[in-house]
């Protein structure tokens, strides 16, 4: 599957692996682990040299980062749960399992269920039919969404089960549930995100800045 933006992830994993995310953000990293054997080698190679840094009270970079993440994307497929199941770590996240989750319907096609927080962030989980289209948006801040079920694609690639696609104010992008399966996603926003498009542009017209 298509990876995100290099930099974005290694610095997302990094911050999972110095315990330094919102605990919104580090239990969608934390899904993510569980099903991508070589991000949780990448992670434990991140701890691994944290731990030592710590024990020197020196700051360790990452001998060699190139040649280790070719070797860890090389790396077979751990077995993972049952096709489509939540994660452990969402579910520890959530307080109850996915069909005690209450989603309501936003659009045709397309339900969500936020989930609280107490750390300042917007988390959401999306339930999308197969083959819809989410309005054209962007957004005010990062936007960081997990797939779970299903995937999906915009202008910066396919996102299947376990990618994380990561988006800012720089992404303008319309996401489309692939056609086959629901997609269903887990997001966490640190902003609002902005409509644009004629739906964006429609709606802009009674909203007063």
């Amino acid at each position: 599957p298509t990876q995100p933006n290099g930099q974005s992830m290694d610095t997302l994993l990094a911050g999972y692996a110095a315990g330094a995310l919102p605990k919104a953000l580090h239990a969608l990293v934390g899904a993510h682990l569980e099903l991508s054997p070589q991000s949780r080698d990448y992670v434990s190679v991140l701890e691994a040299s944290l731990g030592r840094s710590f024990e020197s009270n020196e700051m360790t970079r990452v001998e060699h980062r190139d040649e280790r993440l070719s070797a860890i994307f090389a790396l077979d497929a751990a077995p993972a749960r049952a096709a489509g199941a939540v994660p452990k770590a969402l579910e520890h996240f959530f307080g109850k399992s996915l069909d005690d989750l209450k989603f309501r319907t936003v659009l045709p096609g397309v339900k969500e269920c936020q989930i609280p927080t107490d750390d300042g962030t917007t988390a959401m989980l999306y339930r999308i039919r197969a083959g819809k289209k989410m309005p054209q948006h962007t957004h005010e801040g990062s936007e960081y969404t997990l797939v779970i079920r299903g995937a999906f694609s915009d202008v910066t690639g396919r996102y299947g089960r376990g990618d994380i696609a990561i988006s800012d104010e720089d992404i303008d992008h319309t996401p489309i549930a692939e056609a086959g399966e629901e997609c269903l996603c887990f997001a966490v926003m640190d902003a609002p995100l902005r409509l644009t498009g004629p739906i964006g542009r429609f709606f802009n017209r009674f909203v007063k800045h």
